[in-house]
């Protein structure tokens, strides 16, 4: 199914970005993925902050082809 059937769907709006949202996303990764790294907090909590990174990286792609989630 392509993106463009997703919004069809209803599930994905058109968006403009901008290098500078894509720019602020690919930063909140990076710094998830570092705090991940963090060996002072629970196995859990390491895995919620590399899950948040993988989040935001599926938002840049989106955004980088023209969508958002509704």
């Amino acid at each position: 199914m392509s993106l463009k059937q997703w919004a069809d769907n209803g599930w994905l709006k058109p968006h403009q970005t901008s290098r500078q949202e894509i720019g602020s996303l690919l930063a909140i990764a990076r710094r998830d993925l570092a705090d991940a790294r963090a060996d002072t907090i629970s196995d859990d909590w390491r895995f919620g902050i590399a899950y948040n990174a993988a989040l935001k990286l599926c938002t840049v792609l989106l955004r980088a082809e023209g969508y958002r989630p509704m």
